[in-house]
């Protein structure tokens, strides 16, 4: 299987990250993998995409470290891939992580996925999906069962009358963002810093306003989804727990959360399914669910992380499992002699 990641930058990447872990698992299994970064495509006269990417020699890696040195060092396989000779190309950069001048790096996968996958590569996440989910918004177009109380509005008057209604308590973070970045706890004793907290927020866009949910206190938990429904590998789900540190409510790990072993039951599973048919119908082949109680909180479909953190605790190799999905669609393209629309194929 020829398989490529797309990243946001090949050299900024990390032994911890889920995209290292997959590499590395897929290099072991024989295939043959690249890293290609946002700058890296280019569309040649032929009207055929290429990437400048990066490769390892064939060996087998036991640790991360050593896959990255390799992959980041002078023994990398630095060469032009002719991408439409892909078998998969995995989308897994951060669009929320790149701004100012490198705005133009927010859209590049989905750009250059569109026109890969015409030539019958397999791109997941469907680029047609995730470019309805560029920002938050995307949320709001899940059943209103599964999400808190909700307002998204740069008006003042209207956040301020929100807050109110939900009883002064309330959470507030901007529209664009990720790791926790510029999230706001609002109390009701905050009454005289809540103006300032609003026009912080409001100077760089919409701002989500949800009600505040008690369950967070004992943090959230990421349980990964695969062809849309939860990922189980050998009796055991890809989840984890995130919890707080003191008195931080933001139990991101960016943002000094802890982690723990988490309990998937009917709750968790219930969620699961009622966003399972936006999902597929999406083509969200791996998505991140963060959930507080019996809500949930977000869904990460660009760069969902943490498949380490759940093999921590679940002492299997979830790498392996999502692996195994890919082959799968690999084989389906070549018994079919690539007759399936990328969207049907990247949930099968």
């Amino acid at each position: 299987m020829r398989l490529a990641f797309f990243i946001n930058d090949v050299m900024s990447e990390q032994a911890g990250y889920t995209t290292t872990r997959l590499g590395m698992a897929a290099v072991n299994r024989g295939h043959e993998v690249w890293l290609i970064g946002a700058a890296d495509f280019a569309v040649g006269s032929d009207n055929r995409v290429y990437a400048n990417a990066r490769s390892v020699r064939n060996k087998k890696y036991t640790t991360t470290k050593a896959y990255l040195a390799d992959l980041q060092g002078p023994r990398a396989i630095r060469t032009r891939i002719e991408v439409d000779d892909l078998d998969i190309l995995m989308l897994r950069s951060d669009p929320s992580t790149e701004s100012g001048i490198r705005s133009w790096a927010q859209t590049a996968g989905i750009t250059f996925g569109r026109v890969a996958m015409r030539r019958g590569v397999i791109v997941v996440n469907d680029p047609e999906g995730l470019n309805k989910a560029m920002n938050k918004m995307y949320f709001q177009l899940f059943p209103e069962e599964v999400r808190p109380r909700t307002l998204i509005s740069q008006n003042r008057s209207d956040i301020r009358a929100f807050i109110a209604d939900l009883g002064g308590n309330a959470v507030m973070k901007p529209l664009q963002g990720s790791g926790g970045a510029g999230v706001f706890l609002v109390q009701v004793e905050d009454k005289s810093n809540l103006n300032q907290m609003i026009n912080s927020l409001t100077l760089n866009g919409y701002v989500i306003v949800q009600e505040y949910l008690k369950a967070a206190e004992a943090g959230d938990t990421r349980l990964f989804l695969m062809n849309g429904r939860p990922l189980r590998y050998r009796g055991h789900y890809a989840a984890f727990r995130r919890l707080r540190k003191g008195d931080d409510m933001r139990s991101n790990i960016h943002a000094g959360g802890k982690l723990a072993r988490a309990e998937i039951g009917d709750a968790a599973l219930k969620l699961a399914e009622i966003v399972r048919p936006k999902l597929v119908q999406d083509g969200m082949f791996l998505v991140g669910l963060d959930i507080v109680g019996d809500k949930l909180m977000e869904i990460n479909v660009f760069s969902p992380g943490g498949l380490g953190s759940a093999q921590r605790f679940e002492k299997v190799d979830f790498n392996q499992g999502v692996l195994d999905a890919l082959e799968r669609k690999v084989a389906y393209m070549s018994d079919y002699d690539k007759d399936f629309a990328n969207v049907d194929l990247a949930m099968l």
